[in-house]
């Protein structure tokens, strides 16, 4: 039989390893605990091109209908709704991973962009914002004059 020296200072190690994990799934990744729980996250595509700024977000379920669209500030929300085709009696049921009622997104545009000229499509459950960017915001060249 041997004799093990207790260090208490491991176990502590190993807590704290637990704690830095918790953090890092709570704090640095928040989109997969969204994603699976009840806030309604979806991802968004957002990119700048030709002087617009294009938001892309894929929306599988959804009628055109069922989205709004708004542009407050330097935020854009996105808010619909899923319905649920029929119902199924709950015994019936084997496996339910698709969710249905409403969701919500807010993103803060990196520029001012000019509502007014803004559309949206939506195509094969994919929504597609073109957003022109505001001339205020456009880069403006100034003429340097010699003296």
């Amino acid at each position: 039989m041997s004799i093990t020296r207790w260090e208490p200072w491991s176990e502590l190690v190993t807590l704290r390893d637990a704690m830095d994990r918790l953090f890092q799934e709570s704090v640095v990744r928040p989109g997969r605990l969204l994603a699976a729980g009840d806030g309604g996250a979806f991802p968004v595509d957002m990119y700048q091109q030709d002087g617009t700024l294009v938001v892309k977000a894929p929306l599988p379920g959804v009628k055109a209908e069922d989205i709004d669209i708004t542009v407050v500030g330097d935020t854009l929300t996105i808010k619909g709704e899923t319905k649920q085709e029929k119902e199924i009696k709950e015994e019936n049921v084997i496996r339910r991973e698709r969710r249905f009622g409403s969701f919500s997104r807010a993103v803060a545009l990196p520029t001012p962009v000019d509502t007014s000229k803004a559309q949206a499509t939506f195509q094969d459950g994919v929504l597609t914002l073109t957003l022109p960017v505001a001339e205020e915001a456009k880069p403006k060249a100034i003429k340097v004059q010699s003296k």
